[in-house]
């Protein structure tokens, strides 16, 4: 008699609730390390999440004791070839452009350490709330390995000398550090993790759906422009704004004192 084969657990897991989609990684024997298939579900996911209007906000959290690890170190040793490396981080670059580029804020829900890749992934989200037990680094450094592609989204979030001693030291930094630095949004006991992720979503569904999908997009999109240029983008993205039922609902409601609908 054959032995039965074991059914693997997805990679990554996705559960909605009231409009709020949390994704979860699901590797976490191998800290949540970004291999070839859990960067493919990522872009997938990501891919349906952009077309579902009835998710207002996402969660990027992780299963069992760490956030993420960054690359599958292993299995990019199993393939020395630099045509290789080279579509790896650009898939992998692929996946955190695609998360700012996803209509509505993402909130990183962060555990245990998040290194190299898994920095990145942190920085790339729109919020971030970690466990104050939370470490943070980009320590490919440490391994012979400058963090670029971290770099690049490291170096969004916080100050030049900051991300330039974070890349060239490869040292962690705690979870109070981080938010100090503008890396996390706050640091808060682990226990009370869940629910710190919960309110910033709460307050996300409270607002209306056009003003934060017109926010998100014009708002990465502006920082990339000469001020000139962003001040005349931004005047359109808010007049366009103006035109939804939303912003004529609530600014009516304001001026009359009473609750929008």
């Amino acid at each position: 008699m054959l032995a039965a084969v074991p059914v693997s657990e997805p990679l990554l897991l996705r559960e909605d609730r009231d409009g709020v989609a949390t994704l979860r990684l699901n590797r976490p024997r191998q800290f949540n390390a970004l291999s070839e298939a859990m960067l493919d579900a990522l872009q997938r996911e990501i891919g349906e999440l952009a077309a579902d209007t009835s998710v207002r906000c996402v969660v990027l959290a992780a299963a069992g004791k760490a956030f993420c690890a960054g690359h599958d170190l292993r299995e990019m040793r199993g393939h020395p070839e630099l045509a290789y490396y080279q579509a790896l981080f650009a898939r992998c670059s692929k996946v955190m452009q695609a998360i700012q580029s996803l209509p509505v804020p993402v909130i990183a829900r962060v555990q245990g350490i998040a290194t190299a890749a898994g920095c990145q992934l942190v920085a790339s989200c729109d919020l971030a709330i970690a466990a104050d037990t939370a470490r943070f680094a980009v320590s490919g450094i440490n391994v012979g390995l400058f963090c670029a592609t971290p770099s690049v989204a490291l170096s969004r979030n916080v100050s030049t000398k900051r991300a330039f001693d974070m890349l060239f030291t490869g040292r962690f930094i705690d979870a109070a550090t981080a938010a100090d630095w503008g890396l996390i949004n706050e640091a808060v006991p682990e226990a009370e993790l869940d629910a710190a992720v919960a309110r910033k979503a709460e307050v996300i569904l409270s607002r209306s759906p056009a003003a934060v999908r017109y926010g998100k997009s014009m708002f990465y999109r502006q920082r990339q422009m000469a001020l000139a240029d962003a001040y005349a983008f931004a005047g359109d993205v808010m007049a366009r704004n103006m035109m939804e039922e939303d912003a004529g609902e609530g600014i009516d409601a304001f001026l009359a004192k009473r609750i929008p609908k």
